[in-house]
């Protein structure tokens, strides 16, 4: 098989031949058919995440070099480990990657994507950038019925992870305004799940007013540009303050616009992974009642959800631009660059 593998970080990366790994105990072989690039690859491929000021978390140490990246995947089975069940070859599906130990206690609740000891499928093991893939077990592997080849992979990242910042808010009234920022791709899926699962009206911010434009025609009951220097002024004006913020930027920009429009009992989610920080007096925070709450990707449960209401039409599809498999690295680059609109999915 041929794989895009990274050699070393911030390099490009090269095509690597190798055999097909053959699948032990429950695993699973699967062709792929279909990756999505994610803005997590540029962070594993760049080895860091930014922090405050000019500190960097480090992520190298969690991988092998020459690694795979990719994580929205899409494929069919192609072999079956001996003790593998519940799936036949030839089936057609979706990667849930966000893998755990299966032992720990976030693991037994059935967060296997808040393990600390995680086997994430193109994070901490091979990935996506490839012609096959093993998954650990079956029970992983997701059905992409009636949801259009490419994007149905997208809903393994970015779907999962607007759809599970969105549950976070949690109950809503229809007097509860709930303010999305950031409209990128995951930030106008969050939006639409947003208007699906929650009573109160939804609004947006972003800096791109054709982004903006975007949201109204999705639903948003009203949209803000960033770029205006009282805009959080403008918010209160029509909200009377924000019951809850789902933050795709992550930014201290957008922290502290948040902070400054969230209503007593309000809730903070933090989806976005920009950089920044932000202070704030802590008896604020019971005085106001605020809720910070960080969100990561999604559970095995959500990813089902998410499907589901992708079959049901309430999420419209992002744009995607299929390229080959061999311009992983170039597509890298241009999401690093911000030339990509929607998602680039590579095919082998």
């Amino acid at each position: 098989m041929k794989s895009e593998k990274m050699i070393a970080y911030g390099e490009a990366l090269q095509t690597v031949e190798e055999e097909n790994p053959v699948p032990q105990g429950t695993e699973v072989l699967v062709r792929i058919s279909h990756c999505g690039v994610c803005h997590s690859d540029v962070h594993v491929h760049e080895g860091y995440f930014a922090l405050a000021g000019d500190q960097k978390l480090d992520v190298t140490g969690n991988r092998e070099l020459p690694f795979t990246m990719g994580h929205e995947i899409q494929g069919e089975v192609a072999a079956l480990g001996p003790d593998a069940t519940g799936i036949t070859v030839g089936e057609k599906c979706l990667i849930f990657p966000w893998i755990g130990c299966g032992k720990c206690g976030a693991c037994e609740r059935g967060y296997e994507n808040h393990c600390e000891d995680t086997r994430n499928i193109g994070l901490n093991i091979a990935g996506g950038f490839s012609d096959y893939v093993i998954v650990p077990h079956a029970r992983y592997l997701l059905d992409p019925a009636g949801i259009p080849d490419g994007l149905a992979a997208t809903y393994m990242c970015s779907g999962l992870t607007a759809y599970s910042a969105v549950k976070n808010v949690g109950k809503t009234g229809k007097g509860d305004p709930v303010l999305i920022l950031g409209l990128g791709g995951v930030g106008l899926i969050g939006l639409q799940v947003a208007k699906a699962l929650l009573d109160g009206p939804v609004y947006a911010v972003d800096l791109d007013n054709r982004k903006l434009a975007a949201a109204t025609e999705m639903g948003a009951d009203g949209v803000f540009n960033s770029g205006d220097g009282d805009v959080h002024k403008a918010i209160f004006k029509a909200t009377g303050g924000i019951y809850s913020v789902v933050d795709f930027v992550g930014s201290e920009a957008m922290a502290k616009l948040a902070l400054r429009v969230i209503r007593r009992g309000g809730k903070y989610v933090l989806v976005g992974l920009f950089g920044g920080g932000f202070s704030m007096p802590t008896a604020m925070f019971p005085l106001r009642a605020i809720s910070v709450i960080g969100s990561l990707t999604g559970t095995l449960e959500e990813a089902k959800e998410v499907l589901e209401l992708a079959r049901g039409g309430k999420i419209a599809p992002i744009p995607i631009e299929e390229r080959p498999m061999d311009q992983a690295s170039q597509s890298l680059q241009d999401l690093r660059d911000g030339a990509i609109v929607g998602r680039v999915v590579l095919t082998p």
